[in-house]
């Protein structure tokens, strides 16, 4: 089920991203955590668990809410505040900021816009803009996070503690 309302998704959905003959990934597209999702509201127990089994984290927020009275900065602030009251090993993964709904912003804003989040948010890290119902920006953000995961392989633990990386049957 998909509508632009909150609480629209109730389970994770996985799926395979193909960059290449032999080189995929997998992501997992989890609903929208609420405040209060490390305290257990709304599912958050439930969705915060995923997150911890992922090497890289994507912040999507909506550059351009439907509702003029959300702000985007604070909204983010709280999620991430979320993700370390439920875990900080969480808090610390690797995140990247991808911010949406760019194809609503007027294209002689966009630049303005992206700059002004991310200074309102004071964030460092990777930053992706992108307009996902037409795909603007969506390519980049594959390929990134391909190349991203290449150089950062997934390692399980072996008996004795010994890390291996694990064989997806993929490149990545």
């Amino acid at each position: 089920k998909v509508a632009d309302y909150p609480f629209t998704t109730l389970a994770p959905n996985l799926g395979v991203v193909r960059t290449d003959a032999n080189r995929s990934f997998v992501v997992a597209d989890i609903p929208g955590l609420i405040e209060g999702a490390a305290d257990g509201a709304g599912l958050g127990h439930q969705f915060l668990r995923h997150l911890q089994r992922t090497r890289l984290l994507l912040h999507i927020v909506d550059l351009a809410p439907f509702d003029p009275d959300a702000d985007p900065v604070r909204d983010a602030r709280a999620i991430v505040n979320e993700l370390k009251r439920y875990d900080p090993a969480l808090h610390e993964k690797p995140r990247w900021l991808v911010l949406n709904k760019l194809d609503l912003v007027p294209a002689d804003e966009r630049g303005a816009r992206v700059k002004a989040f991310v200074k309102a948010y004071r964030w460092k890290g990777p930053v992706f803009a992108i307009a996902a119902v037409t795909g603007e920006g969506c390519r980049e953000v594959v390929f990134a996070i391909q190349d991203w995961l290449d150089v950062h392989p997934a390692y399980a633990p072996v008996g004795g503690g010994v890390a291996e990386p694990i064989d997806t049957g993929a490149d990545s």
